[in-house]
């Protein structure tokens, strides 16, 4: 099993994700001889998990059923147990992008926290690119060293525990890309210069005050960054229901009915159009936000090594 191949059959030692539905999953890390607890009963690893197929249904001890999921870095990002705050899908994908990340990209990264970016960026520079991340605090370094080695990308990426704003990334004039998630990022953009390749590597810093962007921005144009601007994402999620209007009398219905020999008795009319219009009300789909929004998260500012 690993984060960025996929594989059919579920191993000992892997780790899955247990889909109970869309608001309900979590991680299990499979080993012989172990049992987990849903709502829906017992799941034994020996007998309905190892040996099976990514993707299968199993039936639980109460006869309820689950199904066994491959990770990915988008389910790890739903599941993963929070050490820190992370970063979510929506911040991830413009990141990513605006990062100009591909397969063979070398990217830094500060600080590690729980590797929700992290996991999303290693699938992104695999097979042949790789991730050196810094985290200041010792013990979840070595969680994500852990993580990462049991998640099969620890040839892919490195993890350093020091503290990049006195002690930068550890490599220099090779990275395609730096990204930034710490309280002072203004104290760090020497070091990320110094990281980056020789012209035309790029820049990221996360924060979620707009006063720490107003000193990332004036540090970054100290250093010589150019194309610097500042993105926020927000995501508003829908929600699709069937709506009931009552329809408005304007006069007409029942002239028109008389006029052309409607008959609502008639069960040929039953279900049509004017139908409705006699009911009083018409039913259609619509799409309505949600009552309470997840709004602002951080500011993301971008730059380029001039």
């Amino acid at each position: 099993m690993s984060f960025v191949e996929y594989g059919d059959t579920i191993k000992d030692g892997d780790t899955a994700i247990v889909f109970l539905g869309h608001e309900s999953m979590f991680p299990v890390k499979v080993q012989h001889g172990t049992v987990t607890q849903t709502k829906y009963g017992v799941i034994r690893h020996s007998t309905d998990l190892i040996g099976k197929k990514y993707g299968s249904k199993v039936t639980c001890s109460k006869g309820g059923w689950v199904f066994i999921l491959h990770p990915t870095p988008e389910l790890w990002t739903m599941n993963l147990p929070h050490r820190t705050q992370i970063l979510y899908s929506t911040d991830i994908s413009i990141i990513t992008m605006m990062l100009e990340l591909k397969p063979g990209s070398i990217v830094c990264e500060s600080g590690t926290g729980s590797g929700s970016l992290s996991h999303a960026l290693i699938r992104t520079v695999a097979p042949t690119g790789h991730l050196y991340t810094v985290e200041f605090h010792q013990q979840r370094a070595e969680k994500a060293r852990e993580e990462f080695r049991e998640h099969g990308v620890e040839h892919l990426v490195t993890v350093t525990n020091q503290d990049v704003c006195k002690n930068g990334f550890g490599v220099s004039n090779i990275a395609d890309a730096v990204f930034l998630d710490i309280p002072s990022p203004w104290e760090a953009i020497g070091h990320a210069k110094s990281a980056l390749k020789a012209e035309g590597g790029r820049i990221c810093s996360f924060s979620p005050c707009i006063e720490q962007v107003q000193r990332t921005c004036l540090a970054m144009e100290e250093y010589g960054f150019t194309e610097i601007n500042t993105l926020e994402i927000l995501l508003r999620v829908y929600n699709v229901r069937t709506i009931s209007l009552q329809i408005p009398d304007l006069g007409q219905a029942a002239e028109d009915n008389s006029s052309s020999g409607f008959d609502s008795s008639n069960p040929s009319h039953q279900g049509s159009p004017c139908a409705d219009l006699q009911q009083g009300t018409v039913q259609f789909k619509s799409g309505v936000p949600l009552r309470e929004v997840v709004g602002h998260t951080g500011y993301l500012t971008f730059a380029t090594k001039s």
